[in-house]
């Protein structure tokens, strides 16, 4: 049997998403036939989450780098399609493509060499696909590789869109705004229109909100603006990301306060954001609970849906109006009472929620009297990535 699999692999700091999909039957479908996901790297003990087994997750020590959760997995696909087939490439979702990168690519020692340069512009995520890679690399050598950028996506935006008031050198440099969470507003080109047809192509601003967060405004299901630039610090309040700030805060921060750029970037990447703010946690499923009786996370609630709310504007305005809008994402597809808090100043653009399909996590939530569809949509970065891999290799 000769069935070609892909695995799309989406490699984090303390977690690595998969998913296998069965190529060479036209278009890959949407649900990967299997995958799963390793938690909790580089803690005393991972855990391995396997599609078909949810309720049966598999203890690892992962005290050592993530290529021993990787490592894993590559097993558990080898055994899964022992006898239906071959692992014909491995995908990767990559962060930041730099000012060269931005159509799938497939993986060779020079382009990793070329992407490990940009780590200073996505220091949270850009370094684990690359040793994903690099074992893949080494340990199976014939397995084609591709690399999918999430900056590609928004090269459809205007020069204007894209530069900052810098001097001219800093644009020839590649100073300048990319945008991110390519993948999955690439997936929405395609989800969209199904659910809304004809409706999508208009003005919409999609929501992005998991644990980093941006927004993006699209006309004619192209990237128009997004929230995020230069790097995956700028835009929303994030969970530990601050979003967008004044440079002067930061010289203030390094003049006055004496913090060195190492502790800089950590304040901003990591220490930031709901964390930051709440005290607590970067997560609203444990913040919501506390907010009656925490002043201080009730400030990083409202502050986290005012900076959302307030980027929908500036977005709307760019756009010209706003026909639908889309939450996605962890936080977007699956908090009901943050989505409430997001779209109740928003009245004043005609969006108004059906209370009962909101709570439901219905894929239209807006009322029938709303003059903006409100919609959720679940994202699929891996099924996005899979069938660029797909197309660049032929199978």
């Amino acid at each position: 049997m000769n069935t070609a699999w892909i695995l799309a692999l989406n490699c984090g700091s303390s977690s690595i998403k998969f998913a296998l999909f069965q190529a060479g039957q036209g278009r890959l479908p949407r649900q990967p036939a299997w995958g799963g996901k390793v938690q909790g790297i580089g803690q005393a003990q991972a855990m391995l989450d396997l599609s078909d087994a949810p309720s049966q997750p598999v203890a690892l020590d992962a005290t050592h780098p993530n290529t021993t959760a990787l490592e894993l997995i590559l097993e558990r696909v080898h055994r899964r399609i022992a006898g239906q087939g071959r692992l014909a490439a491995v995908v990767h979702r990559v962060v930041h493509g730099g000012q060269h990168h931005f159509a799938p690519t497939c993986v060779s020692p020079a382009l990793i060499d070329a992407l490990r340069a940009l780590i200073p512009l996505a220091p949270l995520h850009q370094p684990f696909p690359l040793k994903a890679m690099s074992l893949i690399l080494a340990q199976h050598p014939k397995v084609a590789q591709v690399a999918c950028f999430d900056t590609a996506f928004h090269q459809s935006t205007a020069q204007v869109e894209q530069m900052f008031a810098l001097p001219w050198s800093a644009w020839e440099a590649g100073v300048r705004r990319y945008g991110f969470h390519g993948l999955s507003y690439d997936y929405m080109t395609h989800a969209l229109p199904q659910r809304h047809g004809e409706a999508a192509r208009g003005r919409t601003i999609v929501a992005h909100l998991g644990s980093g967060a941006s927004l993006c405004a699209m006309r004619d299901l192209k990237s128009v603006a997004t929230t995020m630039g230069f790097s995956a610090l700028d835009g929303l309040m994030m969970g530990t990301r601050c979003g967008a700030i004044d440079p002067g805060a930061v010289i203030y921060l390094m003049q006055e306060q004496g913090l060195g750029t190492e502790a800089v970037a950590r304040m901003l990447y990591h220490d930031s954001g709901l964390l930051g703010v709440s005290g607590v946690s970067p997560d609203p499923r444990e913040l919501l609970p506390l907010e009656a009786t925490n002043e201080r996370v009730r400030v990083a609630l409202a502050l986290y849906v005012h900076r959302i709310v307030r980027e929908i504007g500036a977005l709307t305005a760019v756009l010209g109006g706003l026909d639908m809008l889309v939450f996605t994402a962890g936080i977007g597809e699956h908090h009901a009472l943050l989505r409430a808090r997001i779209c109740a100043p928003l009245a004043w653009l005609g969006v108004e929620l059906d209370a009962a399909a909101n709570a439901a996590h219905a894929g239209v939530i807006s009322s029938k009297a709303s003059r903006v569809i409100v919609g959720v949509e679940k994202t699929n970065e891996e099924w996005m990535a899979a069938t660029q891999a797909a197309e660049l290799l032929g199978i």
